[in-house]
């Protein structure tokens, strides 16, 4: 997850519960990947959504992945859709080359990688442009507001994306890339039948989503955790992304409807969009609009959901 250009120094490995390689940002005091791991957070909140065996073998799919970082999501979205048959043209989003410069180095995520997948990062950093057997992706460096509107315009993908990956970091700390106009911009880049995957599950991005006409579903999260001890009680979680899409999404796999509290959600003050209108303003202005536009607005507190749905789980 990136957003602005990180020194290297502000950068520090770490290592996830799945033993796979990760970094964590002091400058946004946020870990690029949850501690459950990079590989297995990429597998259930991207890959699995993607659902790739809906796609026939041979099928060609136009992948956007914003904030590449590390490349973590474009790497496990490749090695599975190669035994698929499927092709990937994928086009990455980065506004820094520290993260995947610093991964790169590393030997532990050297090792995560099949070798033609290491040499696709290994290009990208180096070239920008990246194929191999059906298999072709760009990197585009720069602040990713401004390269939507070039995927949009010059390389004309309006309509044409099969998946779009949104992996920046949170909304209180990037919210350039959460903002109802970003959001709007991705939205039109995808198919009838195109998704749009992140991790993100907050009341404003979910409520923009909608804004823009899309559909939306939760990702569940994974019922057999690796490495759950016996007896252990597990930490109630009530979903780990969301997926949205032009046509109304299946409730299938780890994809279900979103819950009466979920929906709920949605009318309450947190349910207030990020906004940048004209796709420059710094982090510190959309924040500050936002406060001002909750604090104007008539819609129930969040305070008063949340106590209410707590109740009801704990009854």
């Amino acid at each position: 997850m990136t957003c602005s250009d990180c020194a290297a120094e502000e950068l520090h490995p770490r290592q996830g519960a799945d033993g796979s390689f990760s970094l964590h940002s002091s400058r946004f005091g946020e870990g690029f990947h949850g501690s459950i791991g990079a590989l297995r957070e990429a597998r259930l909140k991207f890959v699995e959504p993607a659902q790739l065996e809906r796609f026939s073998p041979g099928r060609q799919l136009t992948v956007v992945d914003v904030a590449f970082g590390l490349g973590t999501n474009s790497a496990s979205l490749l090695e599975a859709a190669r035994p698929l048959g499927l092709e990937l043209v994928s086009h990455g989003l980065e506004i820094d080359g520290a993260p995947l410069r610093m991964a790169l180095a590393a030997e532990p995520f050297r090792r995560q990688w099949q070798p033609p997948t290491l040499a696709m990062l290994e290009t990208l950093l180096r070239a920008g442009r990246w194929s191999e057997a059906g298999h072709a992706s760009r990197l585009h460096w720069g602040d990713a507001r401004r390269g939507v509107r070039a995927l949009l315009e010059h390389h004309q993908l309006a309509a044409r994306c099969d998946l779009v990956l949104l992996d920046a970091f949170s909304p209180q700390r990037c919210p350039e890339l959460w903002s109802l106009e970003f959001l709007t911009q991705l939205c039109r880049l995808l198919k009838p039948d195109g998704r749009l995957l992140t991790y993100c599950t907050a009341a404003a991005v979910r409520r923009s989503l909608q804004l823009a006409g899309l559909s939306l579903a939760s990702i569940q999260p994974d019922r057999n955790p690796a490495g759950q001890q016996r007896g252990r009680p597990r930490q109630r979680t009530w979903s780990i992304g969301t997926a949205a899409s032009p046509t109304p999404l299946p409730s299938a796999g780890p994809l279900v409807a979103l819950s009466p509290m979920e929906l709920e959600h949605l009318a309450t003050k947190a349910a207030e969009p990020y906004r940048d209108p004209d796709g420059q303003q710094p982090s510190e202005a959309i924040l500050k609009a936002r406060r001002l536009a909750q604090a104007q607005g008539s819609a129930p507190s969040t305070s008063a959901w949340r106590r209410r749905w707590q109740r009801e789980h704990s009854a």
